[in-house]
């Protein structure tokens, strides 16, 4: 019988450890090549989501500027990837920012990342359920003539995720990876033939961002924010991964910088394309297909709309993974009780985590689509509650690593520069997420997730006492 992996060592990585001693916490150790970690933090930002969503909602505000909104968020992400990459490069835990958290500041601070870490990426899962279930019914339409009631596909793609993150880890980076590949390449093909069939690829209202309101670009830059949100991911891989201070850095980095990129070119030929057509984008629902059927390519839209939607599952296998791991190291570190830092003795995953994460995403996304809330609608309320756990979580870490820098005698001016810039754009995303105040129901948004702090660290903190793993 394999010991039980309570009785394991559950400290954090000591920073400075090679790979060859790095704890696996139970976990199916050297499973996942470089290229399927990197999936689990392109899955988690699902790369679809932002030109068949967000990029027209950025549009209503940023306009011309938005692949300019898109690159600021861009240069914001790779700023707050530099700082995670500081702590990836020296530890690997399940713990992903969490861990980084907890080896630099207070327990306090360490929990508060903790569970935005966890609002995050459960708010995540949830919301993109919405986009799964737009999608699908987009297909069922086409075929069948008919619509399925929202609660149908929510609790399908919650389900299904939550089987495939049980059962092998392997399996879950595997589809991860090419559902995502196949979607991004569907997006290409239709953005390259877009641009083929422009009078011009030089767009000058865009170029000079003509009849910009830029009070606006703020607005703009935390709906762009949100299109990258889950970059991280691949931190709480850190016991899966094969030689994770090498692959884990680079997937965050790398991850970061060519979604960003994904997403600015594809802010500009959106634009582009739908002024070439005389169209309005930010009225559009389903901007690919359009962009598909402009570009004579009417047989890419229901592929399209596949690819969105196992994009959109994708993310919601991938925020059950990462959000598992992190409870899962959270309970051994004694924050909640210790079952849920126990692993599956044979699947090697932290089951119990898993359908603890996956219960609290169906309970915030199943109600909405019980009730008939449009996909859109839940992906956008969902989505910005989420968005303010990213917020807390990358601002912390933000903190955390010049003072992590000090203590390791490598602290130098371009880590204080870099931590800097940083924190401005992340201090800025969150105030102009605050004001001017927003329509309900995102007004109230800050509020939920402030409730939501005070509850967990209570119950937590009740929950945790006494059930350190040792």
């Amino acid at each position: 019988m394999r010991e039980s992996n309570l009785d394991k060592e559950t400290q954090p990585v000591l920073l400075g450890e090679t790979t060859s001693n790095l704890e696996s916490h139970g976990l199916r150790g050297d499973a996942l090549s470089p290229m399927e970690t990197m999936a689990q933090s392109i899955a988690s930002i699902a790369p679809t989501a932002g030109p068949a969503l967000t990029i027209p909602a950025v549009f209503a505000l940023a306009g011309n500027a938005t692949w300019f909104v898109y690159f600021l968020g861009t240069l914001s992400m790779v700023l707050v990837a530099l700082s995670v990459r500081q702590f990836a490069k020296r530890s690997a835990s399940p713990g992903s920012l969490y861990e980084y958290a907890a080896s630099t500041l207070s327990p306090f601070w360490a929990a508060v990342t903790g569970w935005s870490l966890l609002m995050a990426y459960a708010g995540t899962a949830a919301a993109v359920t919405g986009g799964f279930s737009s999608y699908l019914n987009v297909l069922v339409h086409l075929g069948l003539g008919i619509n399925l009631p929202m609660i149908l596909p929510t609790t399908m793609a919650v389900g299904i995720a939550t089987w495939i993150a049980v059962r092998d880890i392997s399996l879950s980076a595997r589809l991860m990876l090419w559902l995502e590949s196949i979607s991004v390449l569907l997006i290409v093909m239709v953005a390259s033939v877009t641009l083929l069939n422009s009078s011009t690829i030089f767009d000058v209202p865009q170029l000079t961002m003509r009849d910009v309101a830029f009070p606006h670009l703020g607005p703009g830059l935390v709906l762009a924010l949100f299109s990258f949100v889950g970059f991280e991911s691949a931190t709480a891989l850190g016991a899966e991964a094969r030689n994770p201070l090498r692959s884990i850095p680079r997937a965050v980095l790398g991850s970061a910088i060519l979604v960003g990129v994904f997403f600015v070119i594809s802010a500009y030929v959106e634009v582009l394309g739908f002024r070439s057509a005389g169209l309005e984008l930010s009225n559009s629902e389903t901007p690919l297909q359009v962009l598909a059927e402009k570009a004579r390519m009417n047989w890419a839209g229901p592929l399209i709309a596949a690819g969105a939607m196992f994009s959109f599952f994708a993310c919601t296998l991938a925020c059950l993974t990462a959000g598992a791991r992190v409870l899962f190291f959270m309970a051994r570190r004694g924050l909640l009780h210790g079952s849920m830092g126990r692993a599956h003795l044979k699947n090697e995953t932290p089951s119990n985590a898993v359908l603890v994460v996956a219960l609290f995403t169906f309970l915030m996304c199943g109600p909405l689509a019980a009730v008939g809330v449009a996909g859109t609608d839940v992906n956008g309320w969902l989505g910005t509650l989420a968005t303010y756990g990213f917020i807390v979580a990358y601002l912390l870490v933000v903190i955390a690593a010049p003072i992590h820098s000090h203590r390791n005698d490598e602290l130098s001016l371009r880590h204080l520069v870099l931590a800097t810039l940083a924190g401005i754009c992340l201090l800025g995303a969150l105030g102009f997420s605050l004001y001017p105040l927003p329509p309900a129901p995102y007004v109230y948004l800050p509020y939920c997730f402030a409730a939501y702090l005070l509850v967990v660290l209570l119950v937590g903190r009740a929950m945790g006492a006494g059930t350190v793993a040792a």
